[in-house]
Parts: structure tokens; C-alpha cells; sequence
């Protein structure tokens, strides 16, 4: 899986190309420098986009079900790589990544965090952790 890159990667349709993703869930989609959308991918690459501002009082928590579930879906599909990614790839990423290791591996917060720190920095804001553990 191929997850919280920064919007360098994203705004390069040859780059998303050359590594094989076939899925992007953009937590920043409509946001300054976030471009994106199946327009701009073209046909070999599925779009999801989450129109999330990254600032504390954002209910990201609207989006966690449905982007989890586009995650699975993605990672259910043969030769898939999905890109998850924000402006930064620390807060809104992190966040719908964190929110499908709790609803569809479930782990507790801490343990996703874990998880995801292994591989990555992560930097969810006060709000957005607060909705995480109130799931």
C-alpha cells in the first residue's frame, strides 16, 4: 500500500503513473495546490477526494466510513497501489489512514498511530484526534 505521500508526488500525473498507483484518496481535494480529480488523472486511476480543511474545529469524522471503505476497496483489488495523501501528508492523510486501521483492522488509536509512525511521520491535529478517539 502506498500511502501519505505529499501533494509533489500527486500534482505529477507522470510520477503517479510511473509508480503504479491506481487509486488516490486526496484529503486536501478543491485546496490550494491540491489539484486533482479523475480529469486530471485520466482513466487509469481512480479518484476519491475529501474536501477537508486541516484546522481543529474541521469534522473530518464525516469522511472516515467512506474513506476507509475506499481504501478496502482499493486493497481488495488485484495489482491495486493507493495513494492517500493532503497538502503535507501529516494531518488529513494521517488522519483517514489512522481512521481505517481503527474501522477496518480495528486498532485502537494508539496502536494505528503505532503502526502508521513506522513507516512515516504523522501530525494529526488536536480536532482531528479527538474525533479518532471519540469513534
Amino acid at each position: 500500500m502506498q500511502v501519505l505521500l505529499c501533494r509533489s508526488v500527486a500534482n505529477d500525473r507522470y510520477g503517479v503513473w510511473k509508480l503504479g498507483i491506481t487509486h488516490i484518496l486526496n484529503a486536501a481535494h478543491g485546496r490550494q495546490h491540491c489539484q486533482g480529480n479523475s480529469a486530471f488523472y485520466g482513466p487509469t486511476v481512480d479518484y476519491h477526494g475529501v474536501p477537508a480543511d486541516d484546522s481543529p474545529s474541521f469534522d473530518l469524522s464525516e469522511y472516515f466510513y467512506s474513506s476507509a471503505d475506499y481504501i478496502q476497496d482499493a486493497l481488495n483489488t488485484p495489482g491495486a497501489r493507493i495513494l492517500v495523501h493532503c497538502a503535507v501528508g501529516v494531518s488529513r492523510s494521517a488522519t483517514l489512514v489512522l481512521a481505517y486501521l481503527m474501522l477496518h483492522h480495528h486498532f485502537s488509536l494508539l496502536d494505528a498511530i503505532t503502526k502508521v509512525k513506522e513507516h512515516r511521520w504523522i501530525f494529526p491535529n488536536t480536532g482531528f484526534l479527538k474525533q479518532l478517539s471519540a469513534g
